[in-house]
Parts: structure tokens; sequence; C-alpha cells
């Protein structure tokens, strides 16, 4: 498979021209979009606006003059097609951590005669803690944590079950739940539904209100490029607001915020998951960040996800020198997200010399190398040349070097 094959991809790729929205330096190849997106060149301007005249000049008065009140609804509205889902469903706040506490505590008391979460043992760890934390909270007697393995997530949800969680693209093998099958068979045994998206939403063509779809999440950091900590979302379909009983009852979830109300009375819709005050520089940056997807045809996205997945994994098994790097991802395209896993014993080593060569990819513990493919700026070139590096990085064990196995606070 030759480099050639690679130019003429590109060449016939309708969304190439989405990469000049990124700043992306020339020489470097970035394959972690999957952990944090790239930064839109609208991003820049939007942060140099608000900071030096939305803020700067015209101060408090930003809040109504700017729409800065309005932007946790604006933003949310804005992603709601990425997922699917009508108006009304979807708000940016918080992280996926708070918001996971939210809807998970409105799942729970949504089905009072029933206490069990159900999840798997290799969901994200972070969505797993949430739940622990809020077990242990209500007491043993009133909620209960159940993990099982992949295999076993459709058998075990029985009447006993309050609520499922699962994450829709497994965040270290890629591999894709069905959403709309998952969620039928919850439903069937009267359980609710909700999906962690954070893998999904930009890259993934989703319907989850034709899925039927009770409650999700997801983060704006990773395909949405709303840079590091960017806010979070939260779907909550509209047949379930009238029984959301938000734990977090903020001021800026309450109907009448500037009433000052010594008793709390909740918004309406899913304006009421809000809570404190919105970080108006980060969600003016997701804001901004969204532009990139105007006039985006998901579908398209998705073709070309595949595409660069496709020659990746093609490149690799051509290879005889990296028979040492095992696939972890599913062999099908149409079972994985936007992401290749494959492990190895020094997958971290190998990430780290990579990384030095200018090919930006990342590491899971405890074996796992990651590439993620953002469709929006990743070129089947850049696949091509990423596998050519790979290759000379095993083949001369380059990651022996001692300094790419010296570990940071973040890997």
């Amino acid at each position: 498979m030759t480099s050639q094959l690679a130019v003429e991809l590109d060449q016939a790729d309708v969304l190439a021209h989405k990469r000049q929205e990124f700043k992306l330096d020339p020489g470097l190849i970035y394959l972690d979009g999957n952990s944090l997106g790239a930064l839109p060149l609208a991003c820049i301007e939007r942060a140099r606006d608000v900071v030096e005249n939305q803020w700067g000049r015209d101060l408090i008065s930003s809040w109504n003059t700017h729409h800065w009140i309005e932007l946790p609804a604006q933003v949310g509205e804005k992603i709601a097609p990425l997922l699917g889902a009508a108006t009304g469903q979807v708000i940016c706040c918080d992280s996926i951590s708070v918001n996971l506490f939210k809807i998970l505590s409105c799942a729970i008391s949504m089905r009072p005669a029933r206490r069990l979460i159900l999840s798997q043992h290799d969901n994200f760890p972070a969505d797993l803690y949430i739940a622990q934390g809020l077990s242990e909270m209500l007491g043993a007697e009133n909620c209960e944590l159940q993990l099982v393995n992949d295999p076993e997530i459709e058998g075990n949800i029985t009447e006993e079950v309050a609520v499922v969680v699962l994450t829709h693209v497994n965040y270290k093998s890629g591999k894709l739940h069905n959403i709309e099958r998952i969620t039928h068979l919850a439903h069937e045994k009267g359980a609710l539904v909700i999906w962690d998206l954070a893998h999904s939403t930009g890259v993934l063509s989703l319907e989850i209100d034709k899925w039927n779809v009770d409650f999700a999440v997801g983060c704006g950091y990773k395909y949405l490029n709303g840079g590091p900590g960017s806010p979070a979302f939260i779907y909550a379909a509209t047949r379930h607001h009238n029984a959301i009983k938000q734990p977090l009852t903020g001021w800026m979830g309450h109907s009448q915020p500037f009433a000052f109300s010594k008793q709390y009375q909740p918004a309406s819709g899913v304006q009421q998951f809000l809570s404190g005050t919105p970080g108006i520089l980060s969600m003016s940056v997701l804001d901004a960040a969204m532009e990139v997807y105007a006039g985006v045809d998901l579908h398209q996205v998705r073709d070309k996800s595949i595409s660069l997945g496709e020659l990746f994994l093609a490149l690799v098994n051509e290879k005889q020198e990296l028979s040492s790097l095992i696939l972890s991802s599913p062999a099908q395209s149409a079972d994985r997200g936007s992401q290749l896993a494959f492990s190895h014993p020094h997958a971290f080593d190998i990430s780290q010399a990579l990384i030095d060569a200018g090919i930006v990819v990342d590491f899971r513990s405890p074996d796992i190398l990651r590439f993620g493919f953002a469709p929006l700026y990743v070129s089947h070139f850049d696949v091509y040349k990423a596998v050519q590096v790979l290759a000379e990085i095993v083949s001369k064990k380059i990651y022996l070097n001692h300094k790419y196995g010296m570990r940071q606070k973040v890997t």
C-alpha cells in the first residue's frame, strides 16, 4: 500500500477543507483528538473578544448585552443536532462527572422500587466512581452498583435494575455498544438508561431521540474541540422533564434566579439541570468551537472516520515488523468508534517515542497504545506517515531509550 493511495483519498475527501479551520503545526500529526481536540481558529478570536471586550470593556453588563446568561442553552442547542436531539433537551454545564451525578440521582429517584445500577467492569472509571459514590451516599439498601462483563450486560438487565449506565464507545478498545438495542431491552424491563457519549459526539451519526434514549452526558473537549476543561452537556428526553428531581439545586437552576427567593423553585425543562454560575470564558470558547460543525454532514464524518481507521489497520497489518502490536479494538469498523487500540508490553514507551517524532498519540494503562482519528483535521496521508514512523520505532526498538520510559502525572 503506497503513499499515493493516501494522497488520492485525500484529494477525494469532502471534509479536507475543514483542516484549515484549526491551528495545527504543519509538521505535527495529531492522533489524540479522542482525548483533547485541536484548537479551532474561531476559538482564538472568541477568547480574545470575551476577555478584552466583553469582560475587559463591558464588564458585568455583558450578562445581558453579550447574552452570557443564555450561553448554557445556546451551546446546548448547537450540540443537540450532533446527537440527533430535538430542541429543548440539551444543556451545557459543569463536567461529565457532575452531570452524571445529577442524572443518575434523578434516574434512581424515578424508580423508587428498584435499587440496582447496572454497568460494566471496563466502563470509564470516572463514571463508575460517581456511581460508587452515590451508592455509598444512599446506602446499600437503597442503591447498589452491579458490574458485569461486556457480553453479560443484556442478560443482566432485569426487573431489579433501576438504571443502566454505559459508555457508547469504550474508552480503551473503541468498541461500540448498540444504543438502540440496549435501550429497548432496558425499557422492556422498566429500567432507565444513561449513555456517556464522550467518545461519540462529533464523530458518529447519533439519533438519540429516535432510539428513545432517556438521559446522556458528554464532554466538550474531545471531538467538539472546546479546549481543556471545556464544559460538558446533559441530554434529558422531554418526556422525563416533569419527573426530574435534580439534587444540585443551585441558583442558576432556579425558575427565577434573580428574584433571590429563599425557597428553591426549579426551572422548567432541561434548564433545571443548571447549578452554579457558568464558566463564561470556557463556555464562550466551546460556543465558538461549534462553528466548525456548521454545514457538516455527520454521515460524511463517520465515513471518513472509517476510511482513516481502515487505512491505518491495513498499513499495520501489512508490516511484519508491527506483528507485536495486538489489536484490542473490534476488527470490523462498524463495531468501533473513531479510534484504534493496540496492546504491547512497551505501549507507553512507544507512545512517547511517537510523540517525540511528532506523531501525537496516547497511552492507557496497563498496555494500550491508542490512535484517535478526528476526521475534521486528520488526513489519510497523516495516517500513512504515522504508520511508517511507528514501524521504524518498533523495528529499531527506538522506544527502549530510557527517556521514553519516564512517566509524568498525566500519561
